[in-house]
């Protein structure tokens, strides 16, 4: 006779759990980056949990978030010093999660500092890391290598040279192009970005971009605007332009504008459409940067120049490899746009850097042609192939 338990009916075996991916973006760029990521491995992915720590950008790509974004977004060397054991106790707990979970693979999109040491116990721990944006060791910390070797299982680098680096290092690394080589045209519709920020097609355009963080609106509006009243000193014709990244970000400017006793500059303030401000420009004034290959891919004449708090300048200036700091001339290996930096970033000089910008044709005409040559270059489908590594790693692990 059959017992009770033998009647029960057999219980379903439990539904696997889906495969996890853990992610962390600290900064905007860090955000947009890691979203285009994900938008390659959704399709091959369908069902994976994407969790971590991330911004809007990767949310709407079906991304959960654990912690806002911005707890961990903090600017400049100094500045991490007040935030730094809510910084540490955020990466813990993440850490002591990871740990328990054991996700198939932990990406870390740019934001080194913090990523870099979550990956290295991570990965002690067997799990694969993937670091999305090699940290530039070529141009400053190169001692940083060894800490990647210990933390990071595959490197994903934006910048072809960069793969030999990571290569002869022992770093596998792959090569999947820059995201903003696809976003950007190859030839921008300088009459269309006119057209919408109300500029006659034949007005001389110059974009003043002091940079989208408050420390360096802080240091760069003063010099950058007093630039702008001399260059109108030449040139009374010429239409200034300044994409805003934010209202708090505005609002600082025309204080600092203000401050600084330049209310007579007239400029157009955008919100955001930094895009639009650069493909319109005639040249652009930009702080170094990201921002600095965007004017590059819009084949844009520039200045480079940044100001910084003196203390970080003197501790910043005896760590460089090299004698550019922006990505345009490092790309380059040579001088193709000026760079003026700290006290040499004075409204005098820039007016003057500006203006050879901006008034000397054949070297408009050259600057171009190197740039189309950089954008092709760095233009790769990023999506696909950054998801196609990851893919890779998760597949060995």
């Amino acid at each position: 006779m059959a017992s009770s338990a033998d009647l029960m009916p057999a219980s379903a075996p439990a539904a696997p759990s889906p495969l996890s991916l853990a992610l962390v973006a600290g900064e905007p760029s860090g955000d947009l980056l890691a979203a285009r990521l994900l938008s390659g491995l959704r399709p091959h992915l369908p069902e994976a949990r994407f969790h971590g720590i991330g911004g809007e950008h990767m949310m709407a790509q079906g991304f959960e978030s654990h912690w806002p974004m911005d707890k961990l977004t903090v600017r400049g060397l100094l500045a991490v010093i007040p935030r730094y054991r809510e910084i540490k106790g955020i990466q813990n707990q993440l850490r002591d999660q990871l740990l328990a979970e054991r996700p198939a693979a932990f990406i870390g999109a740019d934001y080194p500092g913090f990523n870099l040491g979550l990956e290295e116990q991570l990965k002690a721990a067997g799990i694969p890391t993937i670091h999305y944006i090699g940290p530039q060791i070529w141009a400053w910390r190169g001692g940083r290598i060894k800490k990647i070797i210990r933390a990071v299982s595959h490197m994903l680098v934006v910048f072809p040279f960069e793969e030999e680096i990571y290569r002869q290092a022992g770093v596998p690394v792959s090569y999947v192009g820059h995201p903003l080589a696809e976003l950007i045209p190859m030839v921008p519709d300088e009459a269309g970005a006119r057209r919408t920020l109300g500029l006659a097609e034949d007005a001389n355009v110059v974009a003043i971009m002091p940079g989208s963080r408050m420390s360096e609106l802080k240091y760069n509006t003063a010099a950058f605007v007093g630039a702008a009243r001399l260059l109108l000193q030449r040139d009374r014709s010429l239409r200034f332009v300044a994409p805003m990244a934010g209202e708090r970000q505005r609002q600082y400017f025309l204080e600092l504008v203000a401050q600084a006793g330049l209310q007579d500059v007239e400029i157009q303030l955008l919100d955001g459409q930094s895009h639009t401000a650069i493909a319109a420009a005639d040249a652009v004034l930009v702080a170094s940067g990201t921002a600095s290959l965007e004017v590059a891919l819009f084949k844009k004449p520039m200045v480079i120049a940044y100001r910084m708090m003196e203390l970080e300048w003197q501790i910043l200036r005896h760590f460089g490899y090299q004698p550019w700091i922006g990505l345009p001339n490092i790309l380059s290996r040579e001088f193709v746009v000026p760079e003026l930096l700290q006290n040499a970033a004075n409204p005098q000089a820039l007016a003057d850097a500006m203006w050879k910008q901006l008034s000397d044709a054949p070297h408009r005409l050259r600057l171009a042609e190197r740039f189309t040559d950089m954008h092709h270059s760095l233009l790769r489908n990023s999506a696909v192939e950054s998801a196609a590594a990851v893919l890779k790693v998760i597949k060995a692990g």
